[in-house]
């Protein structure tokens, strides 16, 4: 084996380390920086705009009672409504939704995207001057209505978004799940908000005006995308307007249980990352060092560089744990986590067709999905 490649695998190793190390920087700057905690308070007092939460549910999910409660439970003085959304009269998710909500049942499916099928039939509940959209598997402070309104009440914002770490709520698979989130995207989602190259719109929370939803085409717009919230960050951007994110950072809950479901999910975020952003998803290889440290020791380069590489991402997972308030995972699960998601990075390359929601989505390249018949359980 020629003696170079050892140096050009601990070359990407370091540079992988020079990235968690600037994560885990930026990480502490995004929780002091003035610029994400300059928005002001919603008033007190009256001229508060109304809000309505749109909840598309499907299955069960653990904790879901509470988490659609904390929605309702915020510390905001104007109107909050909250519409939960099914397809099926038999949905289990229909004994979590709270007294005080909107329960819309309907199976009309308009598109390929069934979760966007679902907001197309809950709009004829929504009233608010203002729709929050967000996953079921969300859990909010209860600041979120108040800090929402105050970003898209800033000149020239059209929407808001909201950062995500991850909770396991399971077991151990789950954890390993959230691990993913925590230390691996929420760090790169950071990163390239502070460079300038993430635009990101995610479904953790989308905000904006009923105007503003109304110009963009309403959620007929991406029925049959798969990847729905980008989307709606673009036609946002499409109209002049800003998709901005403050704080908080909301927590997705992780209910995978098993190696599989943690596999199928993955593959899918991955799958939809890689197709929005062929070129970018490929560069972001150099963000695994331990394993790209791992092979250049295995052929020569030294144990210095996969050490190198671990403490970083120690110093990032440790960071964003600080930041969330929460042990994400064990820390000893890293480099497990970090083997796992090298190969499901390079799986994605290999996927064209996702499980999402009980069906199977054959994906194209210009985002636009077709759906076989959904199966029931």
């Amino acid at each position: 084996m020629p003696g170079f490649i050892p140096d050009i695998l601990a070359a990407i190793a370091m540079v992988g380390v020079a990235y968690n190390l600037a994560g885990a920087a930026l990480a502490g700057r995004w929780r002091t920086d003035k610029s994400t905690s300059v928005l002001r308070p919603a008033p007190e007092h009256g001229g508060l705009p109304s809000i309505t939460m749109l909840k598309p549910l499907h299955g069960p999910e653990p904790e879901l009672a509470g988490k659609l409660a904390g929605f309702l439970d915020q510390d905001y003085a104007g109107s909050i409504a909250i519409v939960c959304g099914v397809s099926r009269s038999d949905d289990p998710a229909l004994a979590a939704i709270p007294a005080a909500a909107i329960s819309v049942v309907d199976p009309t499916r308009h598109g390929s995207n069934a979760k966007v099928s679902n907001l197309v039939n809950m709009m004829r509940e929504a009233n608010g001057e203002i729709v929050i959209l967000s996953d079921s598997d969300m859990a909010v402070p209860r600041d979120y209505a108040a800090r929402i309104v105050a970003a898209l009440e800033q000149p020239g914002v059209g929407a808001v978004t909201l950062l995500y770490s991850g909770r396991g709520e399971t077991n151990g698979w789950s954890r390993m799940a959230a691990a993913g989130i925590s230390w691996g995207f929420l760090p790169s989602v950071l990163i390239g908000l502070a460079t300038g190259l993430a635009k990101p719109c995610m479904g953790s929370t989308i905000a904006m005006r009923r105007a503003t939803l109304d110009a963009i085409g309403g959620f007929e717009r991406v029925k049959d995308l798969l990847a729905d919230d980008n989307a709606i960050g673009m036609a946002v951007r499409e109209l002049g307007l800003k998709v901005v994110v403050p704080p908080p950072i909301v927590t997705h809950g992780c209910i995978e249980t098993s190696l599989a479901a943690l596999a199928a999910h993955e593959l899918r975020w991955n799958a939809t990352v890689r197709m929005l952003d062929p070129a970018g998803y490929a560069g972001s290889i150099v963000t695994y060092p331990l394993v790209w440290g791992l092979a250049a020791c295995a052929i020569g380069a030294g144990w210095w560089v996969p050490f190198a590489a671990l403490l970083a991402r120690l110093a990032l997972a440790v960071r964003i744990d600080l930041l969330t308030g929460r042990r994400t995972a064990p820390l000893w699960w890293l480099p497990a986590r970090d083997l796992l998601s090298f190969g499901l990075y390079l799986g994605a390359f290999f996927t064209r067709r996702v499980d999402w929601r009980g069906a199977r989505l054959h994906m194209a390249q210009d985002g636009r999905m077709t759906a076989e018949p959904e199966t029931r359980p």
